[in-house]
């Protein structure tokens, strides 16, 4: 088998709160196969906020290991994880996270601009990863100019441009109308059957549904974790959401 994509273990990250000290991951150890679907879940307070800074090289555990793509990132200071979050992870959050003034097109090139790619290259590339999610002919568009989906799938596909090794989503559908939501779920499912590995983090079942394996925190623990018997999509065809969503 494959050196898997994300390994942890034993993974702890302890909070000063005053004189008490919180264990907001106490020892959590799992692995992430390349071209997994996996949904985080758990209640508030469970750690998958946690586990998510953690993962994506947002924050550095108390003890504990973890390694991507076999590198250590455990230790890392801080201006190297911030090359290894732009190299290798592509981040959703909830609230878009767009630049208002800018257009979509240079929304998306910003990973690009990060690592040092040229602007004819970077251009190119955007423009095709937001052809990808279904906006290119809205790449000229800013944001207040498109709908809450369409500002969604911008940001799927800034994620992307920089071919990541894990997109990691952060409640991708929670700023969502559910007719919307499902969409965005759609192509979720469209870039996982395309090879890429994702990692979702929500609360809702339904959401969680659509991934292939779920992994439950509760109080810091890996409460449970498994495999997803027939996935919401798992019998549809999915083509990219209409260009209007």
């Amino acid at each position: 088998m494959k050196e898997p994509v994300i390994k942890v273990e034993d993974l702890t990250k302890i909070y000063q709160m005053g004189t008490q000290e919180v264990r907001a991951l106490d020892g959590v150890s799992f692995d992430v196969q390349e071209n997994e679907y996996i949904a985080i879940m758990g209640p508030s307070g469970s750690g998958k906020s946690t586990m998510m800074n953690l993962i994506g090289c947002l924050d550095t555990p108390s003890e504990g290991m973890y390694r991507l793509n076999s590198q250590d990132v455990s230790e890392l200071k801080d201006d190297e994880l911030a090359e290894v979050r732009n190299r290798e992870i592509g981040f959703v959050f909830q609230t878009f996270n767009l630049l208002p003034r800018t257009d979509c097109i240079s929304n998306v090139e910003l990973p690009l601009i990060y690592a040092g790619v040229k602007t004819s290259e970077r251009h190119s590339r955007a423009a095709k990863t937001l052809g990808r999610v279904g906006l290119g002919d809205r790449i000229d568009h800013r944001p207040n100019e498109l709908s809450g989906g369409q500002r969604q799938r911008v940001a799927i596909a800034r994620a992307l441009v920089n071919n990541p090794s894990i997109l990691l989503a952060d409640e991708p559908t929670g700023n969502l109308d559910t007719k919307t939501g499902e969409e965005i779920m759609m192509l979720f499912e469209e870039l996982y059957r395309m090879g890429n590995t994702i990692l979702l983090v929500t609360h809702e079942d339904e959401i969680a549904d659509h991934a292939r394996r779920i992994i439950r925190l509760r109080d810091g623990n890996i409460e449970s974790d498994t495999r997803v018997e027939n996935p919401v999509l798992e019998d549809v065809e999915v083509r990219l959401p209409a260009k209007s969503a």
